[in-house]
């Protein structure tokens, strides 16, 4: 049997920075696990602007299309802001999804005990979250046709159209229903079927799926903004969360701010099966490319490892070394070890993005 393959797409600011310690987590699996994957590294968002005069190439897109997993840090920047819209770094990470056709997009929410306190909400309303938005990622308003900006009567007008397909939403509805049976069996699916067409049909395609072939999952229903409210109100009342590309772009980034830190959310892209049976996959963090810390040993890489961690789970079926590894960061982090991201009021010295790795990895062995 082949080792399972991994193309690694550091991409910019300190997407580097915080998949160095990724590196030094696989590494670990192969010396320590026998688990060795074949990983490559290419450029994706304003590195493969540089090099390449596109955020991503031609080539780099055929390596992402044959591999088992791919592994992204961050892409953007300020210089990059000028730069026509075709050929900001963005693009690349969108042309990655669309072409890959990575529709459902698994984004974690969970609290870590150690950090509850961090939460901008009181502690025993986040204390032991653990819920997963299900987010819609190649369709919705950010790909649909017509879109752009033109003039009308003297005046600019711009254009977006939010539009699925019946299909559209029933694979991405499959995807939530059966992640929730491996978990408390709870959907909430959000649209806005009070007001758009759109939110209609998502309403109407996920109660005949789940009718059809589901009806041992338990279904809601609420509009996307008393979504928003609820989750700042009372998180734990949810599981799974389903919903489209713009409502779960907000949505999930809001239930990030609820575990305290950007720098702690993992996130997975997963597509239909390939060949040999695992889901087309791309695993990132939710943090963006923080080019005000880059360079400086200040990241906090435990979204992307815990990206890794999802890799191990969705990808490769290795759910208890995944649990390893999640296990290994619990540990660091109720031991009291922190980047600057998670310092308290009461100060102290934070670790440094290889000082935390140094901690997790001494959790691993530890582990044995």
């Amino acid at each position: 049997m082949p080792n399972p393959s991994l193309l690694i797409l550091a991409g910019d600011g300190i997407g580097p920075e915080v998949m160095a310690e990724v590196k030094r987590i696989i590494d670990w699996f192969g010396d320590k696990r026998d688990l060795t994957f074949d990983v490559s590294e290419d450029l994706v968002g304003g590195c493969a602007y540089d090099a390449h005069g596109v955020p991503l190439a031609d080539a780099t897109m055929a390596k992402a299309q044959e591999v088992d997993a791919v592994l992204l840090g961050a892409v953007g920047g300020p210089q990059y802001d000028n730069l026509d819209f075709s050929l900001k770094p963005e693009r690349g990470l969108l042309r990655l999804r669309k072409e890959m056709d990575l529709f459902a997009n698994l984004r974690p929410a969970q609290c870590f005990d150690a950090l509850a306190d961090f939460s901008s909400l009181k502690k025993d309303v986040v204390a032991g979250l653990d819920i997963m938005i299900v987010r819609e990622l190649t369709s919705g308003v950010y790909f649909g046709e017509p879109r752009g900006i033109h003039t009308e009567d003297n005046m600019r007008v711009g254009i977006n159209t939010q539009r699925y397909t019946e299909a559209e939403i029933e694979r991405v509805a499959r995807a939530a229903f059966d992640l929730a049976r491996k978990r408390s069996n709870k959907v909430c699916s959000m649209e806005k079927a009070n007001v758009m067409e759109s939110g209609i049909l998502w309403r109407d395609v996920v109660i005949e799926v789940h009718q059809a072939d589901y009806a041992d999952v338990e279904l809601s229903h609420m509009y996307a903004d008393n979504g928003a409210m609820q989750l700042v109100r009372a998180p734990k009342q949810f599981d799974v969360i389903l919903t489209d590309n713009l409502f779960g772009d907000i949505l999930s980034d809001c239930a990030a701010m609820l575990t305290g830190s950007l720098g702690m959310l993992p996130s997975a892209s997963l597509g239909l099966p390939m060949a040999n049976g695992r889901p087309k996959a791309m695993y990132e963090p939710v943090h963006g490319s923080a080019p005000d810390i880059a360079g400086q040993g200040k990241a906090n890489p435990i979204a992307c490892i815990l990206s890794f961690a999802m890799a191990l789970r969705y990808s490769f079926d290795e759910g208890a070394e995944a649990d390893r590894l999640e296990a290994a960061i619990e540990k660091v982090l109720a031991d009291g070890a922190r980047t600057g991201d998670l310092m308290g009021p009461d100060g102290g010295t934070p670790l440094s993005t290889t000082q935390m790795g140094d901690v997790i990895i001494a959790a691993l062995n530890a582990s044995l």
